[in-house]
């Protein structure tokens, strides 16, 4: 089926003049408005204006007119990242009525690519909680069980792509939401090294420091093809890194036979359900196939979540705090809690926080001088009901309140590049992810591992039966 393809097939079949920009806006159109009220991804949908553009790059290509490298491919936006006409709420009441007057620095390069906007992804309210639900939008689903949900806070983002609603989706990342979503929802998530994309085009940040923008997709190449059009440094972003030498896309090619990887299915301090560390394992045991020498590890590191959660919650009050207690009751009361613990963090806690955040790093770095690769499950649970908070007990024992997603904000606060790959499915048909994680800036590496897991375990052809 035509909303299948790939982003790459797509882009192929226009260069060819097989495929009318039109007909696949058409058809990705078409496929929202059957699964939507299902699954509740899309909180804004822009047929007329992803149809107008359809036709813009329709006319392109009758022409013969260059053609960026996504022409005519529909993507879709998380409802944090600005887009320029198109309403961005941030999954807030308080935002309800707001129209950017500009385009995220991603936006505009996925734009100026050829890419079709086809609407907005549901996120949590400005991304704070890593489920996809808010008051002025509701709960997302997932498509592989709709009581349950698909994570997030890109949930709306990874359902898209799982649910064959296009084949690329922007999203954030500031403690695992592109990553937890992908894994929960069977999709393809990158986290680019921070700083690798430039993540200007949004409203205040509690993730200041953390946040990385990146791809959703059903393949590895796509995600590869959409990082070479959005990564490199721009000044509006100060932290934001040098274009790369070479294409991602290419790198997916790259040699893995050689390298030293390391899986560990706890860090050493987490819980995780037996049926994640199961897949999650089996899928790291791969790389020997693939000519890598895997260790079993326990890194050693403490458990970064106390200092973790005292800088985001400082963060969020900073960004926030002015909002309450007047607009209260608009908001979603996990926020109001939040952002209320943020008001108990003193500026001493803050900075030291900081200082464990470089200590951290310290050990990390240490460890993966011996290792080019760190495998370990995605998330440490099987997706949840929907519109229920995340489980407090894993395996008979109980957990902190980020337990059950110990694995993924570690990698915020380092900065290094991280994907979730399709590990498996569990015997009732719900995925489960494992997480590839790089030395720091080694982005070329993760996406050359995760094709090659790509190729050796296949995953975009299996599809909920929606």
């Amino acid at each position: 089926m035509l909303i299948w393809r790939s982003a790459l097939e797509i882009g192929d079949l226009i260069r060819a003049k097989k495929l009318s920009p039109v007909e696949i806006a058409d058809a990705v159109l078409s496929r929202i408005d059957a699964i939507n009220p299902i699954l509740n991804a899309f909180c804004r949908v822009a047929a007329d204006r992803a149809r107008a553009a359809a036709r813009e790059a329709e006319i392109a290509v009758t022409k013969g007119e260059p053609l960026g490298p996504l022409h005519g491919v529909p993507v879709s936006i998380k409802d944090v990242l600005f887009t320029r006409g198109l309403p961005t709420t941030g999954g807030s009441r308080l935002f309800a009525d707001h129209v950017p007057d500009e385009d995220a620095i991603a936006v505009a390069r996925l734009k100026a690519a050829g890419a079709i906007v086809i609407g907005k992804t549901n996120t949590s309210e400005f991304g704070h909680k890593a489920v996809t639900e808010n008051p002025l939008f509701g709960v997302t689903k997932n498509p592989w069980n709709p009581a349950l949900t698909p994570g997030g806070s890109s949930g709306g983002a990874a359902v898209a792509v799982a649910s064959g609603c296009g084949p690329v989706a922007l999203g954030t990342d500031g403690g695992g939401s592109i990553r937890i979503p992908a894994a929960f929802c069977g999709a393809y998530g990158f986290k680019p090294s921070y700083g690798r994309v430039p993540d200007r085009g949004g409203f205040p940040s509690g993730f200041a420091h953390v946040s990385h923008v990146g791809p959703l997709t059903r393949t590895v190449r796509d995600a590869a093809l959409v990082l070479d059009v959005i990564a490199g440094g721009d000044d509006r972003d100060r932290r934001s890194l040098p274009r790369e030498a070479g294409s991602y896309l290419d790198a997916c090619d790259g040699r893995v036979k050689g390298l030293n990887i390391a899986w560990t299915p706890d860090l050493g301090y987490a819980r995780a359900d037996p049926r994640v560390t199961e897949l999650a394992g089996d899928a790291a045991a791969e790389f020997e196939s693939l000519g890598c020498h895997v260790e079993v590890v326990n890194p050693g590191w403490e458990d970064p979540e106390g200092f973790f959660g005292t800088m985001i919650a400082a963060q969020f009050y900073a960004a926030w705090s002015d909002r309450l207690p007047e607009a209260e009751a608009e908001m979603d009361p996990t926020l109001v809690k939040f952002i209320r613990r943020g008001g108990a963090v003193t500026a001493r806690d803050y900075v030291q926080a900081l200082g464990r955040v470089d200590a951290y790093w310290r050990e990390v770095h240490a460890f993966l001088e011996r290792f080019d690769l760190l495998l370990m499950p995605t998330v440490a649970v099987l997706p949840f009901p929907a519109g229920q908070a995340p489980p407090r007990e894993i395996a008979g024992g109980g957990v902190s309140v980020l337990g059950w997603m110990p694995f993924t904000f570690p990698f915020n606060l380092t900065g290094q590049p991280a994907a979730s790959v399709p590990a498996g499915w569990t015997g009732d048909g719900l995925p489960v992810g494992l997480q590839i994680v790089g030395r720091r800036h080694a982005d070329a590496t993760v996406l050359a591992a995760s094709a090659a897991f790509e190729e050796a375990r296949p995953w975009s052809e299996r599809r909920p039966a929606l």
